[in-house]
């Protein structure tokens, strides 16, 4: 039954596999070779959710034309990849932000540039914002 792809099928899962395992290679590359961390931490979000991105299309494509039925959790992983990769990766890079003021290597962290806080930081190393602003 395997044996009736059609070429641009086949083609197609072929791209979306090589696009896929490419990029998640030029991510690991990016990984070792960057010097800072925060190009690190961009390199490998984004090359870990487009990779990963193709290789669930390639692999939904695989199962609806090759297999003959379709399959929803793909859809599923491809959402929770989009969603979970961006948000940890920023959270990561607030805490890293964070640490780095702590050590004096910045002027101010992110939260503090966005809600212009006052220039003064208490003994306890509490963050002093507006009301409106809690502490993150």
């Amino acid at each position: 039954m395997k044996d009736d792809v059609s070429l641009v099928v086949a083609l197609a899962i072929t791209v979306f596999l090589i696009l896929g395992s490419g990029l998640t290679l030029i991510g690991t590359i990016g990984l070792v070779r960057l010097s800072t961390f925060y190009k690190r931490l961009h390199m490998l979000s984004l090359s870990t959710s487009w990779g990963a991105g193709s290789i669930l299309i390639a692999s939904f494509l695989y199962s609806t034309f090759v297999d003959h039925h379709f399959v929803f959790h793909e859809f599923l992983l491809m959402i929770f990849l989009f969603v979970t990769i961006p948000v940890a990766s920023m959270l990561v890079s607030q805490a890293a932000a964070y640490r780095h003021y702590l050590e004096n290597k910045l002027e101010k962290p992110l939260a503090l540039l966005s809600c212009q806080a006052e220039e003064q930081i208490s003994t306890s190393n509490e963050i002093s914002c507006d009301k409106s602003q809690s502490d993150f």
